[in-house]
């Protein structure tokens, strides 16, 4: 809970002081856009199950007795990348003001290619990831990794219909995507 937690906290504390705006924009949760608002939909169910399958573990120990115990340095690790990638996210949000939790494009929006935007072009989407797949084995569950792993075509369809978007409507973002290839894996997608 605190490798959670606490990073998120001391980022809110930062941008509340530093950047409200961003904090305006991230708590923003209404989809306009009508792709966007079905896969939202659909997708609240799988987080549900998936936030729910490790307690669920835990309480009936499902991984120790059909898998054997998620190794202390297993948990270690995750938790790391975890944390790895929250600070990946306040990186991004530095960087991006206007990184929204919805899809759109505000007045005065320009294309970012500093920072972790050099590597990926959805670089808040490639830490989530990072951070989904690594939660179930951070709480020590074999058993919900594959509803974690169910999150990614989701974030998938998000980002290709974000992107149709952006290339519609925010200036300059074709001639980005040519310079920064990859989507969401740098070297791979």
């Amino acid at each position: 809970m605190a490798v959670a937690f606490i990073p998120s906290i001391l980022a809110f504390l930062y941008f509340y002081k530093h950047d409200p705006q961003l904090i305006e924009r991230r708590l923003q949760s209404k989809e306009k856009v009508s792709e966007q608002k079905l896969l939202m939909r659909v997708s609240k169910p799988v987080f549900l199950a998936a936030f729910l399958l490790p307690g669920l573990d835990y309480r009936w120990d499902w991984t120790r007795t059909f898998l054997g115990a998620v190794p202390l340095w297993l948990v270690l690790l995750c938790q790391a990348l975890i944390l790895g990638a929250l600070l990946l996210g306040g990186w991004v949000m530095k960087v991006n003001s206007f990184a929204s939790r919805t899809i759109q494009v505000e007045a005065g929006q320009k294309v970012i290619s500093t920072g972790p935007y050099r590597m990926v072009r959805h670089p808040l989407y490639s830490g989530s990831l990072v951070m989904w797949l690594a939660t179930p084995l951070a709480l020590g569950s074999y058993i919900a990794w594959p509803a974690f792993a169910l999150l990614i075509p989701f974030y998938v369809l998000r980002l290709l219909n974000e992107e149709k978007i952006l290339r519609q409507e925010l200036p300059g973002y074709p001639e980005y995507c040519q310079h920064t290839r990859f989507r969401l894996v740098p070297f791979d997608w």
